[in-house]
């Protein structure tokens, strides 16, 4: 049993998952860094100011000015300003994510080789056949010469 847990350990797909689960964690770093640092600021200045993480709804009742002085009162809060950061954090992940994934698939395109244009037509049936054919692939006459 552990000689094929390491089989399966060291298999291929697993280290790929595993050092996707540390790029991700780092790229979620970032992304969260983004949203707090660079686009929130700003919407929060279109607020006058507040600090969007802060804007909360007090359920069990009592004004507060913050949100570390409702939690700290133990106050019952509804936080949806937290809740919307982290929505934007998802969107711009998830953005990202299409970005990356439509790159990749876009290096790893199968090319195609062209199909031979056909030159000429079956005098029996008519369909179009690539120069040089024998036997027509249609319905299975044999060719004397492409004129025909």
């Amino acid at each position: 049993m552990l000689k094929e847990f390491k089989e399966f350990a060291l298999r291929g797909n697993m280290i790929d998952l595993a050092i996707g689960i540390v790029i991700g964690a780092a790229f979620s770093t970032v992304i969260t860094s983004l949203v707090d640092d660079i686009i929130m600021p700003p919407i929060a200045l279109l607020q006058g100011g507040v600090n969007f993480q802060d804007k909360f709804i007090v359920l069990s009742g009592g004004v507060y000015s913050t949100l570390a002085e409702a939690q700290a009162a133990g106050a019952v809060t509804l936080n949806y300003g937290a809740f919307l950061t982290n929505v934007f954090i998802f969107i711009i992940v998830a953005f990202a994510i299409f970005l990356v994934v439509k790159a990749i698939n876009r290096m790893y395109q199968p090319e195609t080789e062209p199909i031979p244009e056909p030159t000429f037509n079956c005098p029996y049936c008519l369909v179009a056949l690539p120069t040089g054919a024998t036997r027509c692939q249609a319905c299975t006459s044999e060719l004397d010469s492409p004129e025909n």
